[in-house]
């Protein structure tokens, strides 16, 4: 069963307003039990940008959809050679000042959990262990005939044989690593298949219009279930996939906290929306608790 992609949300009732203290975030962290729930937001401050905020992509981007991807060899390959050049330059991004937060806060044992709908391995590359990633990540990919997982970098070196000297510049990158790439630059781009049975390869990301699968949601549940409250981290909450488990804590009576620069699908259910840039923001309620947080910067998914 597939979901009908939701790229856009608009308020249909009044919402109240972000504030600027962070304080219930510092109340919630002294307390433990945290789950947090990540969101593009959160590693534009690493070079990538998100879907939806000012400046997002999807003002100028529509993603591909597993409709499309599935459903003609011409959106394949323009789909490869924007992500082949996509990728390339993502793994470029460094984890920033709120991946690094969330490790340090995770180390100290505030939280339960972490959710990303990131297919970045940000959080990963800062520290955090154990993050369930809701959509995916860019550093698989899999045979839709044989089920077989390979990693990226073997494709990337397929693709870079069967492609030389292809080097167009892309206008931008995008959330989920794909360039943006005319027909004219994408060309005759060589797509290749799987090396066990000749089938379509996809990266192992959910793309629009494609669920979630069933046993990654009930997992993310059960870690709602354990919280003591959910912490959304620049997430818009306008897609069902990261909505359903802030409805299921309001549900169960868990507080939901929210730090996002804009409104969010969300916010109905929020005790509060901090309408703060996420790096210092969580840097400095770091400091407030006494944990250090680590400068290193270790690299993304595409090294």
């Amino acid at each position: 069963m597939r979901m009908r992609p939701t790229l856009s949300w608009t308020p249909t009732e009044d919402l109240p307003p972000g504030t600027t203290d962070p304080r219930p975030v510092a109340d919630a962290l002294r307390l433990g039990g945290v789950l947090v729930l990540s969101g593009a937001g959160i590693s534009t401050e690493s070079g990538i940008p998100d879907y939806r905020g000012e400046g997002g992509s999807l003002s100028r981007h529509t993603p591909m959809t597993y409709q499309d991807f599935v459903g003609g060899a011409q959106a394949r390959r323009r789909y490869w050679a924007r992500g082949h050049l996509g990728w390339r330059t993502f793994g470029r991004a460094r984890p920033n000042a709120g991946h690094r937060a969330v490790a340090a806060f995770a180390r100290h044992g505030l939280l339960t959990g972490v959710i990303t709908q990131n297919v970045d391995g940000l959080h990963q590359a800062a520290g955090t262990e154990g993050v369930v990633e809701l959509h995916g990540s860019l550093d698989r990919v899999v045979c839709l005939s044989c089920g077989t997982f390979s990693p990226r970098r073997e494709l990337a070196r397929r693709l870079e044989e069967a492609n030389a000297g292809f080097e167009p510049v892309a206008a931008a990158i995008n959330p989920d690593g794909d360039a943006d790439l005319t027909d004219d630059q994408v060309g005759d781009f060589q797509v290749v298949p799987c090396t066990l049975c000749g089938g379509i390869l996809k990266p192992d990301v959910v793309f629009f219009g494609e669920s979630v699968p069933v046993p990654r949601v009930e997992q993310c549940r059960e870690l709602v279930r354990a919280a003591t409250s959910l912490l959304i981290l620049g997430s818009s909450l306008t897609v069902m996939s990261g909505l359903r488990f802030v409805r299921q804590a309001a549900q169960d009576g868990k507080p939901v906290l929210i730090v996002n620069r804009d409104a969010t699908r969300g916010d109905v259910h929020a005790v509060t929306r901090i309408a703060l840039p996420l790096g210092p923001t969580l840097t400095g309620v770091a400091d407030g608790l006494g944990i250090p947080v680590e400068g290193g910067a270790a690299a993304g998914i595409g090294q």
